[in-house]
């Protein structure tokens, strides 16, 4: 990171460094283009984006209990790249990209050197392929959305004078889309807004008429979209089946929340991962007594960043991995300071090597840590893994308009399969897990009514036997005896996976 010292030279330097943070981020980001499934929510969104292509919509079509944002970008990116996994974690690989040039922005906003913004994408870059952040999940998809945001919102706090009403545009611009992917982007969306407008209402520049008519203006622009799916829905005669699974199930499922015991596990978990940034931040936050006004400027941002995402991550009840991903940027911000502070140290002139080599090193050890598994379970790391092995054998008999059912196994066999879905209902934990509470309809008759249909195929994951209820597992094992034979099975590192075929009648 070394910067020539004439103007026009450091401007060319930096401008060759973001055109290539798109090939760095890919470079980061390759395993992800590996293996069909990273994570099951994923596999539920490429599911719904490829039916809505045929005209399935989410919700009615194919249920969840998330908004349509998610499905929404991934049917985008298969309407431009065709429908593959590979178009999906290519969209993910570019939401890390835009993530990184709105870090990189938000320093220059700030007063921050290039090179601190630099090293903050790269450190969001490299942290990204952790806690499943290779899935092209929601936190990886609303993430440049916000930081976007937060970025507006942080040079309007920074602007002498009263936020203008084309700032406020923006925000609701980028905070609309984000809450349409996922709620949760809420609690960064407010502090965009808090960025923008009370520091001019505390030197009262803002009067607060203005500022009243600007929040309620605001609260519009980031519900429109949400409101407009609404609105379609309603038109389609579906909004009772909107309603219940955008506004309602959420509910329903952040009250079950887990145990105190449960969420310090996870907690400590995600914290392991995050090692760097995290320890990376506490040396940035140890040297801010000697940092000048921008550094410091960007430390107290960042940390009231970080809190509020925090209470992004804590609002759901459940803690699982990917939800740590929405603390990656302003622990990416803090890293980077905490970088800075590091190579401040180094002689003069070789401030912007030693910074160079920390990030690099850092990405390393990230990425080793993620290939060293897979080098261990050997060295074909192209070779199919099993839900497309096992597509592939279905696809070979199946014929038009023949059914599979996947009851506790990975959504994303229906993608890969010439199958029509059996269910509106494919999500595994939706149907026979521990949720099924969530969409409101008898699932037990469901399932009884997918049995009866008789499947071509069933796909049954003995690690997530017992996870099924007792009801469903009843129904599946007088199904399989009754009328179907192993057809193949898969060893997989947390247990075997069965390929059942329905005996044809002779």
């Amino acid at each position: 990171m070394e910067v020539p010292p004439r103007p026009a030279a450091r401007r060319f330097f930096w401008l060759l460094a973001l055109a290539l943070l798109p090939v760095l981020t890919l470079g980061l980001r390759w395993a992800s283009f590996l293996p069909s499934v990273i994570d099951w929510d994923e596999s539920l969104y490429v599911l719904q984006a490829r039916e809505w292509l045929r005209g399935n919509w989410p919700l009615s079509g194919v249920w969840d209990m998330h908004p349509v944002g998610a499905p929404a970008f991934i049917a985008g990116a298969f309407l431009l790249l065709g429908e593959s996994v590979e178009a999906v974690r290519l969209l993910g690989a570019a939401c890390v990209t835009a993530t990184g040039f709105g870090l990189f922005a938000l320093v220059r906003f700030a007063g921050g050197p290039p090179a601190l913004g630099y090293a903050a994408a790269l450190i969001y870059a490299a942290h990204s392929i952790l806690l499943g952040g290779q899935a092209s999940n929601t936190e990886i998809l609303f993430a440049p959305f916000l930081v976007g945001a937060l970025g507006v919102g942080l040079r309007g706090a920074l602007a002498p004078g009263a936020p203008g009403w084309g700032a406020l545009l923006a925000l609701g611009a980028l905070v609309g889309p984000a809450v349409l992917i996922k709620p949760v982007a809420t609690p960064e969306g407010c502090l965009a807004f808090g960025l923008l407008t009370f520091p001019a209402l505390w030197r009262k520049q803002l009067k607060p008429r203005r500022f009243l008519a600007m929040a309620a203006a605001y609260a519009a622009l980031c519900a429109a979209p949400t409101l407009l799916v609404g609105g379609i829905y309603a038109l389609r005669g579906e909004f009772d089946i909107w309603f219940e699974s955008t506004i309602l199930a959420p509910f329903t499922y952040a009250a079950s929340g887990v145990s105190g015991e449960q969420a310090a596990w996870r907690i400590t978990t995600a914290a392991l991962a995050l090692r760097w940034a995290l320890l990376l931040g506490l040396v940035g936050l140890a040297g801010l007594a000697a940092a000048d006004a921008p550094i410091r400027r960007l430390t107290a941002f960042g940390l009231l960043w970080l809190a509020t995402a925090s209470v992004a991550v804590a609002g759901p009840g459940m803690f699982f991995p990917h939800y740590f991903l929405i603390l990656l940027p302003p622990l990416s911000l803090l890293a980077a300071l905490g970088v800075l502070m590091l190579a401040r140290l180094a002689r003069p002139g070789h401030a912007g090597l030693l910074m160079a080599a920390l990030v690099g090193l850092l990405s390393a050890d990230i990425v080793a840590s993620d290939l060293a598994p897979r080098l261990s379970r050997g060295f074909a790391l192209g070779s199919p893994d099993t839900p497309r092995r096992m597509a592939a054998l279905m696809n070979e008999e199946l014929r038009p308009g023949e059914t599979i059912f996947v009851p506790n196994y990975q959504p994303i066999v229906y993608f890969l399969t010439d199958a029509r879905l059996p269910t509106r209902l494919p999500f595994p934990v939706h149907l026979t897990g521990s949720f099924a509470n969530l969409a409101g309809v008898d699932t037990d008759a469901e399932v009884r009514r997918i049995l009866e249909s008789r499947p071509r195929f069933i796909v049954l994951d003995r690690s997530e036997w017992f996870a099924m209820r007792p009801s469903a597992m009843a129904m599946l094992t007088e199904a399989l005896e009754e009328g179907y034979e192993i057809a193949a099975s898969f060893a997989e590192e947390r247990g075997t996976v069965e390929l059942w075929r329905r005996v044809e009648a002779e």
